[in-house]
């Protein structure tokens, strides 16, 4: 019998005679049948057909969840759905300021730097520095001038190193980045910028670095205020890949 170039189906010769034509058809046609299964192997919306290590024969992939993306395996040999890796900015937390010290805790340490947003901050007692410290409460009274020099010492930074914040005011707002910060070997840099109200009532602005001096992951931060406790805001934290 005769068979067809691609796929080899049989089919009756030249010569055949027409009493066994009945049978060539149904032949071939269980031929093609096997053969279109072999080629479409998909069952559910979605899904997607490659070729497999079998000539004419080609293997379903089934439809990925949502967000997942189409790569080439690890053997280099098939595809597969994978879920990309993460990038951006996470929240981590939100926490109110109030009290003496307010604590950003349980930070993950699945990130490679931070970056922090605080704003609304109000004082319920007097002008002061807003003081950022990294892993332990810090309540010692900062100073113009130690903000101005160093800006910051083992484990801690002044936001507004140079001039106190108006109290009163809920427009100080400030924005914080901190690199390399679940390091355990190393110091971590710290970057910040703020605009508030001083006070003398004239709005500010500030642009700080400094450094945590400290070989311990940052696993929580705590803000304060050297003039007392605090009334209002909110600390934002994020974690960035």
């Amino acid at each position: 019998m005769a068979t067809t170039t691609n796929y080899g189906w049989t089919t009756p010769d030249d010569t055949a005679l027409v009493k066994d034509g009945a049978a060539a058809i149904r032949t071939l046609g269980s031929s093609v049948d096997t053969t279109t299964k072999n080629l479409n192997p998909e069952t559910t919306l979605g899904d997607l057909a490659y070729r497999s290590s079998t000539a004419n024969v080609k293997t379903r992939l089934g439809l990925g969840t949502a967000g997942q993306i189409l790569a080439v395996n690890s053997g280099a040999n098939a595809p597969e759905w994978v879920t990309p890796a993460s990038g951006g900015m996470t929240l981590i937390s939100t926490t109110t300021l109030t009290g003496a010290t307010t604590t950003v805790g349980s930070i993950p340490g699945t990130y490679n730097s931070l970056f922090g947003l605080v704003y609304g901050v109000t004082n319920a007692t007097a002008n002061g520095y807003m003081k950022m410290q990294a892993n332990a409460a810090d309540n010692a009274t900062s100073t113009a001038t130690e903000g101005t020099v160093v800006g910051g010492d083992a484990t801690r930074v002044f936001l507004n190193p140079n001039t106190t914040l108006l109290r009163t005011d809920a427009n100080n707002v400030f924005s914080f980045t901190i690199d390399n910060y679940a390091s355990a070997t190393n110091y971590k840099s710290v970057y910040w910028t703020g605009v508030f109200v001083n006070s003398s009532s004239v709005n500010a602005a500030v642009v700080g670095g400094g450094g945590f001096r400290t070989n311990t992951a940052i696993t929580s931060l705590v803000f304060n205020n050297s003039q007392g406790n605090l009334s209002t805001g909110t600390v934002l934290l994020y974690g960035v890949k």
